[in-house]
């Protein structure tokens, strides 16, 4: 267990599938009790120390945070090839990713520092998919936002099924996200009833929230690239998002 002046954090381990530990990094207040709980899913190079500071973020915002690890054993990709390689194979069984996730869910409400009552989960890039996944499962979560990530599905929300509020902060330079995927989300919200928070940045790339987005971007010749107005303004919508869902 680590810790700083206000935050204490910690590696759990949150449950186990198919052989593989499910590795969570969790973040809290110190003295804390009764905190809304805040889900961070990863981006599809698995559960870097990028999730780990989103989570510390959140702690210091007096939440109690998890980095959940859908990959299992932590697996962290260096190379796009091995991300999409472990991104496909979690995606192509939803079964097993919605129970990986509900693991996360499980552990967290027990923890007793936190209320039971209140939950949300964001993610970002894949992670994103995963939280609208999620909402549109009928999860039982306050909030779910997705930051630059992937909107098209092959199981949309059906009317009355989602329970949370879905925000989307979306790059509008994304060119992984067509103009037809938000158009399609929009009218599958609003045909689901769900209260949808829509935000295009101007200029914003996949990744934008994501300091080495750049870097790897450029490493891989990949469409990505960090926008730091974006990243800030969507920071701040967030907690704004966070605390009318709570």
């Amino acid at each position: 267990m680590a810790s700083s002046d206000d935050i204490m954090t910690k590696e759990v381990v949150y449950g186990e599938f198919e052989g593989k530990k499910l590795i969570g990094y969790l973040a809290h207040p110190k003295n804390v009790s009764d905190a809304p709980v805040v889900l961070v899913v990863h981006e599809w190079w698995g559960q870097t120390d990028y999730p780990r500071k989103r989570a510390e973020m959140l702690a210091k915002l007096g939440y109690v945070a998890m980095a959940v690890d859908m990959y299992g054993d932590r697996t962290v990709a260096e190379h796009p090839k091995d991300a999409q390689k472990f991104m496909m194979a979690t995606m192509k069984n939803m079964a097993g990713a919605e129970k990986k996730f509900k693991m996360a869910m499980d552990y967290a409400k027990k923890l007793d520092k936190t209320s039971s009552e209140k939950m949300a989960a964001i993610g970002y890039c894949f992670g994103g998919g995963v939280v609208l996944h999620a909402a549109r499962q009928g999860f039982d979560l306050d909030a779910v936002a997705s930051f630059h990530g992937s909107l098209a599905t092959q199981t949309p929300a059906k009317k009355g099924v989602i329970k949370a509020k879905v925000a989307v902060f979306n790059g509008a330079a994304d060119p992984m996200v067509k103009d037809e995927d938000i158009k399609n989300l929009k009218a599958e919200m609003e045909k689901a009833d769900a209260t949808l928070k829509f935000v295009n940045y101007p200029g914003a790339k996949h990744g934008f929230t994501n300091p080495e987005a750049t870097k790897k971007g450029k490493a891989f010749d990949l469409p990505l690239a960090y926008q730091e107005e974006a990243d800030k303004k969507s920071w701040e919508q967030l907690q704004t998002f966070l605390k009318k869902a709570f």
